[in-house]
């Protein structure tokens, strides 16, 4: 008699979205490029998957910090200071560097104070539900990441109203904020960023919205973190002045290319959020090596050497998107590393992911529920240790790729 986890498990097989991507896995085995293994890691972007070497144009270590020689030694000094585990969670003990390390981003940030987690993911899981209580109520842009959804449900979970409003709309939101009346504070949560099309919304409209609605603005802008702004802090200071009545949380394994993200806030909050926040009570710190790699490349970004590591960046991305769309590519974002090609149907998106492959180059495609149905996305990221050889090998890639799959014109 099978167990009952194996009838369970054959259940959530048959669930919807699971039979969606099991069909598309087992109709295009080798198209569908997804769970891969890369063998090994270049020194720049090339990478040997299944024994062919592959220039990555999938990697969100846009500053292509995580081949520099400086935060690799800062790790093996971590290592040598910390060893490899700080052993408890940080609500108990940890290690100095983590402070030493928050200390730093604040600064650089420009924020009070800043609490590091291992994820991003974690800190809006644990931010989020500890910010309100049943009281208040939470609104978010529909398109926002899934990790702030996920940490909006567990507020709800807890009897705190929540609703979505159109994306970018700041009139929507003030619609939905008008309707959820009366609350006693409200929390409007957003992409900085947003992670499928690299465009950026309105935070100048959407916190005037706050302001009128007795709201806090919340932006996760791990996407623009190290990239956009001033020396990398991203796009909330530059757009609004100030951080007065926003938090944001920022990436440390994307433009920095170490590990964990962390939102900067008041001091007084910090203190409240590490009794509220339960990813960061009870679970594992980052891990302490990390901290000392994570301080290096806030003094990197803070170095008169930023202006031309992100102006490679922003030369290749300008070089890319303006070629593309030359091509007839119905091409979204190019105001950041994430460039989003529309391709449009499923199986057309995973024909041309993988004939880039077999011409050496690994892009992302991307379907359905990451993005609408029938309208899939080759999502190519700019590096800064991407070479021109190698922006001018992938375009001509999709050069060709124009007279093989159906593509959405421009």
């Amino acid at each position: 008699m099978d167990a009952p986890l194996d009838r369970w498990t054959a259940t959530l097989a048959q669930t919807g979205l699971s039979r969606f991507l099991t069909h598309f896995a087992d109709r295009f085995p080798d198209d569908h490029l997804k769970d891969l293994d890369f063998d090994s890691v270049g020194p720049g972007r090339e990478v040997v998957i299944h024994g062919e070497r592959i220039i990555n144009f999938g990697s969100d270590s846009f500053l292509g910090l995580d081949q520099d020689s400086r935060v690799k030694d800062a790790l093996r000094r971590g290592i040598a200071q910390w060893g490899t585990h700080s052993g408890a969670s940080r609500a108990f003990a940890g290690v100095r560097s983590h402070t030493v390390a928050e200390d730093k981003i604040a600064a650089w940030l420009g924020t009070e104070s800043a609490i590091i987690y291992p994820s991003v993911t974690l800190v809006n899981l644990g931010v989020i539900p500890g910010l309100v209580g049943k009281h208040d109520f939470i609104a978010t842009d529909e398109f926002a990441h899934n990790s702030i959804h996920d940490g909006v449900r567990m507020a709800r979970g807890s009897g705190v109203a929540t609703a979505i409003f159109k994306h970018d709309d700041p009139d929507d939101l003030d619609r939905v904020m008008r309707e959820a009346r009366p609350f006693r504070f409200g929390l409007v949560c957003v992409d900085g960023v947003y992670s499928m099309s690299g465009t950026l919304p309105p935070l100048k409209e959407l916190a005037g919205v706050c302001r009128k609605h007795n709201a806090v603005l919340y932006v996760d802008d791990a996407h623009g973190t190290g990239v956009l702004g001033p020396k990398g802090i991203g796009t909330v200071k530059e757009s609004l002045g100030s951080y007065d009545n926003a938090l944001v949380v920022g990436s440390l394994s994307k433009g920095f290319s170490c590990m964990g993200g962390f939102i900067g806030c008041p001091t007084n909050l910090k203190t409240l959020l590490k009794m509220r926040s339960n990813t960061y009570i009870f679970g594992g710190p980052v891990a302490p090596c990390y901290l000392d790699a994570i301080c290096t490349v806030v003094d990197i970004l803070q170095s008169g050497e930023y202006p031309a590591l992100v102006g490679r960046m922003r030369n290749n991305l300008r070089r890319f998107t303006t070629h593309a769309s030359e091509m007839g590519f119905m091409v979204v974002g190019g105001l950041t590393p994430i460039v989003t090609l529309v391709i449009g149907d499923e199986a057309d998106t995973f024909k041309a992911g993988r004939y880039l492959f077999d011409r050496g180059y690994y892009v992302q495609s991307v379907i359905f529920p990451a993005v609408p149905y029938h309208a899939g996305v080759l999502r190519v990221q700019i590096n800064s240790n991407h070479t021109t050889e190698q922006v001018d090998g992938l375009l001509l890639a999709l050069k060709d790729l124009r007279t093989k799959v159906a593509t959405k014109a421009a």
